[in-house]
This record gives structure tokens, C-alpha cells and sequence, in this order.
């Protein structure tokens, strides 16, 4: 029971962070333009957000091991993500608006721009859906022996959500949804797997690892 719980948080994870990824390229470019500088900043501003919550993420598992904590960060990174619509216009807004309207804008801001922008937007609710998998790894193990095993199932879990979000994105959501939507989607779904990491949490504790 633990471990599909597990599996199904770490494929709602990654699920939503690329579904994220993908609209969120689709997003800027309303603003930035739809050059090749807005995908490197979206890739590249995500895989930021994947670092520092794995690495922050693991932290805080091992010094409280508790899912509700995590639930509640999930829960807020969801409200910010539904409101996205909403918040994000006046920040992108006064990126854009920051250069003199009567010459061009310098082409390193041409290119950092984007990335600010997606920095404001995307690297937040990101880093929160990260801090996921290690906390389930440390969640899921008991027994130092079985580690690997734990790591090995919610990385695969994640990975085929990350799957299922891309095609998802790309062929489905952004042919039948508006971006607003989608966004909203997003929020609610993020909330829902804070929500469902707070009851796991009440519902089994977390374990003491042993050696044996």
C-alpha cells in the first residue's frame, strides 16, 4: 500500500512539473516572443527548480520524515500555481517594461528576459513538486538494505508521470483547454497531492530506518 501510494505522489509529481514545463513555454511566449531563447529559459529555469528541490527536499526528509510538512508546502505552491493567471501579468509586465520603448532591447536581455520571467513564474511551485521524491524515498525506507529498491520505484514513478505530462501537454491540454485552464488544472492538482501527502502522512507516520 505504501509503496503504490508512493508511486502514484511521485507520477502526479512529475507529471505536473511538465506539464508546467510545456505550457509555461507556450505562456511566456505571449510575452517574450516564441524565439528559441524562451524554451532554453523554461528548460533551463526548471532543471534549476529540480536541483535545488531534490537537494532541499532530501534535507528536510531526513531531518523530519514527515509527509505532512511536505503536504503543506505542495498545498501552497498549488494556490500560488492557480493564481498564476491572476499575479503573473504585472511581474512579467515590469520585466518587459523596464527598457526605454524608443530603442531595442539589448540582445543579452533579448535572451535573459525570458528566463526572469520564468524564474518569476515556474521555479517555486517546481522546486516544492521536486522535494517530492526524496521525501518518499525516505518515507518508503525501512531497512538500509532496501534503498536502492525505494529509490529505483518512486525515480521510475516520477519519470513515466513526466512521460504521461509531455504528450499530455502537448496533444491534448493545449488543443482543448485555454492556458488559464490549465493553469488552474495544475493548482488544483498540486493541492490535491499535498492534500493526499497529509493524509498518508496521519494515515501510516514514517518509519525508523534499521540496518536490517
Amino acid at each position: 500500500m505504501r509503496s503504490l501510494a508512493a508511486s502514484i505522489l511521485a507520477a502526479l509529481g512529475g507529471f505536473i512539473i511538465l506539464v508546467l514545463e510545456i505550457i509555461g513555454a507556450r505562456y511566456l511566449a505571449k510575452d517574450f516572443g516564441g524565439s528559441f531563447y524562451v524554451w532554453v529559459s523554461q528548460i533551463g529555469v526548471v532543471m534549476l527548480a529540480l536541483a535545488c528541490g531534490y537537494y532541499v527536499g532530501g534535507a528536510l526528509a531526513d531531518r523530519h520524515g514527515r509527509l505532512g510538512i511536505l503536504g503543506l508546502l505542495l498545498v501552497v505552491a498549488g494556490v500560488f500555481t492557480f493564481a498564476v493567471p491572476n499575479v503573473s501579468p504585472p511581474i512579467i509586465e515590469a520585466i518587459i517594461g523596464r527598457h526605454p520603448t524608443d530603442r531595442a532591447i539589448p540582445p543579452l536581455w533579448q535572451k535573459l528576459d525570458p528566463a526572469l520571467g520564468s524564474m518569476c513564474v515556474f521555479l517555486f511551485p517546481c522546486i516544492v513538486l521536486a522535494m517530492l521524491p526524496p521525501f518518499l524515498i525516505r518515507w518508503l525506507t525501512s531497512r538500509v538494505d532496501r534503498v536502492g529498491r525505494s529509490s529505483g520505484a518512486v525515480i521510475a514513478a516520477g519519470t513515466l508521470g513526466s512521460i504521461a505530462g509531455v504528450f499530455v501537454a502537448g496533444y491534448i491540454l493545449i488543443d482543448v483547454m485555454r492556458l488559464t485552464d490549465i493553469f488552474r488544472l495544475m493548482g488544483g492538482l498540486t493541492a490535491l497531492t499535498g492534500a493526499l501527502s497529509a493524509v498518508l502522512d496521519r494515515r501510516f507516520g514514517s518509519k525508523p530506518v534499521t540496518r536490517e
